[in-house]
């Protein structure tokens, strides 16, 4: 499977600001080489102070970082060679052409990748000539993940890469990314996008208040879910106020309410619906609505954090 090398590594990584706001709080990782690892937490969890510490732009307060067994103390120069940054907001000079951009990138490192070969693998080369700032959003996002790339990295640290992007182009960086990984290139990935992590992502870890609640990958979380199977339903009458009444239906692992509608983790669904079906004649309710699904990533996060990754 995966190269067991470490590419990264943090031990009980902290960062205080103004000596007390804690914005990552004993924080452990560890990212293989050739792994996609993807760090997942709502806004404000610490992610983006992770990576920014990861990638030598921020010092921890305390703890450890390892990048392909180096530091930033000892090896600074040497790690920003082997590393093609993305940041959320990359903000590019809008009077640069496409080509010039990368040039100028490009002229950072002492072995970067040819910018026409970047340009074609991005589907950028017909906008060679064109200044930045009469991209489309889309187009800018992929320059931006082109202005990694074409440091020749080792590790692409890539904040919410595809943020703006259809979902052809969507697609299409996933591709980019899958034959980096191919090529040996590790990836440290946050997004937005639970179907991104799911179908990207080796491993995750699911960070909130500055900590890791939950990692592996992404069929392990879900099964740490307990149930495989999501029933969702809503109905008249007071079932919304006596969530753990449902809790006691054969199958359920967990009960929580979300947009106005009850959602059970169950483990057999055709035991389960039939009951349900059952307490709610009971109970003079009537069903309103009823959909069942396979469990996924999202599942996990809000169950996890109690929260949507896009809540602000």
């Amino acid at each position: 499977m995966q190269n067991m090398e470490v590419a990264v590594r943090c031990r009980n990584l902290r960062k205080t600001y103004e000596g007390k706001v804690e914005a990552v709080r004993g924080l452990d990782l560890e990212i293989r080489a050739s792994e996609c690892f993807g760090l997942l937490g709502p806004n404000g969890a610490g992610k983006t102070t992770t990576i920014e510490i990861l990638e030598g732009l921020l010092s921890p307060t305390s703890g450890e970082v390892e990048i392909l067994g180096r530091t930033w103390n000892a090896h600074g120069r040497e790690l920003r060679e082997v590393l093609g940054i993305s940041l959320q907001e990359t903000r590019l000079g809008e009077k640069l052409t496409v080509r010039e951009t990368l040039e100028l990138f490009a002229s950072f490192y002492r072995r970067p990748r040819s910018t026409v070969e970047v340009m074609e693998e991005m589907a950028l080369i017909e906008k060679a000539d064109t200044w930045v700032g009469k991209l489309s959003g889309g187009q800018k996002q992929r320059l931006a993940v082109a202005t990694a790339l074409v440091a020749n990295p080792k590790i692409l640290f890539l904040d919410e890469p595809t943020t703006g992007l259809d979902p052809q182009s969507r697609r299409q960086v996933w591709e980019i990314l899958r034959q980096f990984q191919r090529r040996g290139g590790t990836v440290l990935l946050t997004t937005h996008y639970m179907d991104e992590a799911e179908r990207l992502c080796d491993r995750i870890a699911i960070i909130d208040y500055g900590l890791t609640i939950a990692s592996g990958t992404p069929s392990e979380l879900i099964e740490r879910l307990g149930g495989h199977h999501m029933v969702e339903f809503d109905a008249t009458g007071d079932g919304r106020r006596q969530l753990e009444a449902w809790r006691t239906l054969p199958g359920v692992d967990s009960v929580h309410e979300e947009d106005g509608r009850i959602v059970l983790s169950v483990h057999e669904p055709h035991e389960t619906i039939p009951a349900l079906l059952a307490a709610l004649q009971n109970r003079g309710s009537r069903l309103l609505h009823l959909t069942t699904r396979q469990a996924s990533l999202e599942d996990v996060f809000v169950h996890l954090t109690g929260r949507h990754l896009r809540e602000e």
